[in-house]
């Protein structure tokens, strides 16, 4: 037996086309957030691992005779804000606090409110478009 879309992916009563394509907009939108997130803690770990990493160089250059240079990177650059008065952990904790959950927090208020919850309607009936039904890795959904 072939299985149908799933209820949480079918479009509920009276939910127009257009209603349907802004939710799959704003939801576009927030995979964009998303991954903006993931980079903003790549830029975390990284300026940490670039910090780590100038301990090595000062200890490299003291033990090549260079101890001003090594200690302007260790006063000037070790520890240093990345931006006024923050670390990068205080621009994700600010981002994740503040813009993040906010887009993201209405972005669910949206479906909610328009579509009973329902998630990813607008590419769970791209799918039922372009997918074969009836051939193999073209179902609906998971059989079980």
């Amino acid at each position: 037996m072939i299985a149908p879309p799933d209820d949480s992916h079918r479009r509920p009563e009276g939910l127009d086309d257009t209603t349907v394509e802004a939710l799959g907009k704003f939801s576009e939108a927030l995979e964009t957030v998303e991954r903006i997130r993931g980079h903003l803690y790549s830029l975390h770990q990284l300026t940490g691992k670039a910090d780590f990493a100038l301990d090595d160089a000062v200890e490299l250059f003291r033990k090549a005779g260079h101890d001003k240079l090594a200690d302007r990177i260790e006063h000037e650059l070790i520890g240093r804000n990345v931006l006024a008065g923050r670390w990068t952990f205080q621009v994700v904790e600010e981002y994740d606090d503040g813009y993040y959950a906010e887009f993201r927090d209405l972005e669910k208020d949206a479906r909610d409110e328009l579509a009973g919850g329902r998630r990813h309607l607008y590419e769970a009936e791209l799918k039922e478009e372009r997918r074969t039904r009836g051939r193999a890795g073209h179902e609906s959904r998971p059989r079980g």
